[in-house]
């Protein structure tokens, strides 16, 4: 059995194979279109924004 889901940027349904290589987009154009979505900020990850000057862990190059 194939697993089916919806595209997330168009909502087609489609299966989870290698008829659609751009899983779990439908088509290479849904996938630009969320790519474009994510670099232009349109999307993004929920959590508290860093503040200037503030450093967190890892962040020194020097510490590797």
């Amino acid at each position: 059995m194939v697993a089916r889901l919806n595209c997330p940027t168009c909502q087609r349904e489609i299966a989870w194979s290698e008829e659609y290589p751009f899983r779990p987009f439908c088509s290479e154009r849904c996938r630009l279109i969320d790519l474009g979505a994510w670099l232009s900020e349109q999307r993004g990850i929920a959590g508290k924004e860093a503040e200037l000057g503030e450093e967190t862990p890892g962040d020194d190059p020097r510490e590797i």
